[in-house]
């Protein structure tokens, strides 16, 4: 069942989530990390790892690009990869993000649902916000309800508004959940 977002300006806002510290992965008088410093892991990391299921129930993950904006993270794929043919039938996915390092970092896992969007002013939005994070040659125009790649091309375009996510702080070990 592919989903759809909603336009723009029927978004709603979203509140902060609530956070709450694993202590069974904490070190002794660690605090929950703040939602803040996930959300600017999320603003910044380069890199994603994006986790969907097959039809026939495997995992599948890649590495992709992706934004944060409007509370939510977004990524790009061709209608025919492996990723969008999977999200074709079900919408539930990770996307993980952080350090390849032991001692010190914060890497942040996201779960939602990938919504579809398909709202011409958002994917304008949207190509802009790829355009000044990644450079000038990711860029895209937003229309006829996708990004159209200027060698052409559909590109479906994808957003995962978290219903749950978890930091795993290093070094100074802790577990967050954030529940929205």
């Amino acid at each position: 069942m592919l989903l759809t977002s909603m336009p723009e300006e029927t978004a709603m806002a979203v509140e902060e989530p609530a956070a709450r510290l694993d202590t069974r992965y904490s070190v002794e008088g660690a605090a929950p990390t703040s939602w803040a410093r996930a959300r600017q892991v999320l603003e910044d990391a380069e890199v994603y790892w994006l986790s969907t299921v097959r039809p026939d129930g495997r995992p599948h993950v890649t590495p992709l690009l992706a934004v944060w904006l409007d509370a939510a993270l977004h990524f790009c794929t061709g209608p025919e990869e492996r990723k969008a043919r999977n999200l074709e039938r079900n919408a539930h996915c990770v996307l993980t993000t952080g350090r390849n390092s032991l001692w010190e970092g914060l890497d942040v896992v996201v779960e939602g649902d990938a919504v579809r969007v398909v709202d011409d002013a958002r994917l304008r939005r949207l190509a802009d916000a790829y355009e000044s994070k990644y450079g000038a040659e990711w860029h895209f125009d937003g229309r006829d309800g996708a990004f159209r790649h200027p060698t052409g091309g559909e590109v479906l375009v994808f957003e995962v508004a978290p219903t749950t996510a978890f930091g795993f702080r290093k070094g100074e070990y802790s577990q967050t959940r954030w529940t929205f």
